[in-house]
């Protein structure tokens, strides 16, 4: 079948922060990170700003769903976080393709009975390397975090792990799971996102840590491909 006449898959993604500054400019925004790592893909796309507390009003208004990374947290007290909870446990029992990512991972933890708090350890930034409990293999993905998932949700299967973050990866349903890692995050991307947050969330030492990780291979367009399937229905988890 020719690619126009595949079906298209209409994915709904739901934005849970900004970007802006010179690295908004640079690189786009959240959504237009996620529609860069599916640039290949038969997808249309709606875009619904949960920090302007505008959300879907039903799980079936789109084929699939994202849920963003963002610089703030999902315990901080924002009027949006409560109806993006309501509509993440909406999305989750509803048996849509789901995917949330970096806070988008954080938010469905919560808003299914799990807790999240900032990591004692400290922040997890640049390639990390985590065990994949789906295929008994090692992911080397892209993250930039503090806060971490510490205590999962009962409905919750644990499906990517660290010994720097346990609960790294959560699974929902065959259709529905979360990563703290960032697939859509780009190695421009991430170099100017350390460069910039360099001596201030980030100490010198930790910032070289991150930027000399960079350099060894990622996984970074495969488990954007695994993405991609199971947004299109063509994988199961």
């Amino acid at each position: 079948m020719s690619d126009d006449l595949k079906r298209r898959t209409t994915v709904g993604i739901i934005q849970t922060g900004r970007v802006g500054g010179s690295l908004g400019v640079k690189y786009g925004e959240y959504p237009d990170m996620f529609m860069a790592l599916f640039k290949d893909e038969p997808f249309d796309y709606v875009t619904y700003p949960a920090i302007d507390k505008k959300l879907p009003k039903h799980p079936l208004e789109c084929d699939a769903w994202v849920i963003t990374g963002s610089k703030h947290g999902v315990y901080e007290d924002f009027d949006w976080i409560a109806p993006l909870e309501n509509c993440v446990r909406k999305l989750i029992a509803s048996g849509q393709p789901t995917i949330g990512i970096c806070f988008g991972h954080q938010i469905m933890a919560k808003a299914m009975g799990g807790r999240v708090e900032k990591f004692s350890g400290g922040w997890g930034v640049g390639r990390m390397t985590y065990t994949d409990l789906t295929s008994s293999s090692e992911a080397r993905l892209l993250s930039f975090h503090q806060d971490q998932v510490t205590d999962p949700p009962e409905s919750a299967d644990l499906i990517l792990t660290s010994d720097f973050c346990l609960f790294a990866g959560l699974k929902y349903s065959p259709a529905c799971f979360s990563l703290q890692p960032h697939p859509e995050h780009t190695l421009p991307f991430m170099v100017d996102l350390i460069n910039q947050r360099r001596g201030v969330q980030l100490s010198v030492e930790l910032a070289d840590q991150a930027l000399s990780s960079l350099a060894g291979p990622n996984d970074q367009e495969q488990y954007g491909q695994w993405m991609a399937e199971v947004l299109k229905g063509e994988r199961r988890i």
